[in-house]
């Protein structure tokens, strides 16, 4: 028995660059606001037809509020259909947004450790934006994404 080939986006969300780095986000990016915008997208792009086609694989499977990286699950003959779709949302509620993919991958295996490497890259920046004003409580926060990250499973 062949079990089912996924594919794994690691993809960065960009939020509207208008809005100050320091101030509070207006939407907080998360697994349920990430895949709701993405079928959205698969509908008014590919019809329910595709939509039906790529829901048997799709989830988000990691999301980082702090970074904005997360980890998409699509089936390997779906993949493309929901990477495009993806590249066309513009906004997630009412926060204009852009997605952008860093890594893809057809294990999950490799799939984290290129996500943990971003990630670990994206809190170092977001360290150094935030100085004085980073508290130890994100850090604490950062620190439980990176160890959720190493136990994630198909």
């Amino acid at each position: 028995m062949v079990g089912f080939r996924n594919r794994y986006l690691v993809m960065e969300v960009f939020l509207d660059p208008s809005k100050d780095l320091g101030k509070e986000d207006p939407i907080i990016i998360s697994q349920f606001n990430i895949l709701k915008a993405i079928k959205d997208s698969i509908l008014v792009n590919f019809g329910e037809c595709g939509l039906s086609a790529s829901l048997g694989s799709l989830q988000v499977k990691y999301v980082n509020p702090i970074t904005k990286v997360c980890i998409i699950r699509a089936a390997r003959e779906e993949h493309q259909k929901v990477w495009s779709s993806i590249t066309m949302i513009r906004s997630i509620g009412n926060c204009p947004v852009i997605f952008s993919l860093l890594d893809l991958s057809g294990s999950i295996k490799a799939c984290k450790a290129a996500a943990f490497k971003y990630d670990e890259a994206k809190f170092e920046q977001y360290k150094q934006v935030m100085g004085d004003r980073l508290t130890p409580d994100i850090s604490q926060q950062m620190h439980n994404f990176l160890a959720k990250i190493q136990l994630l499973e198909h």
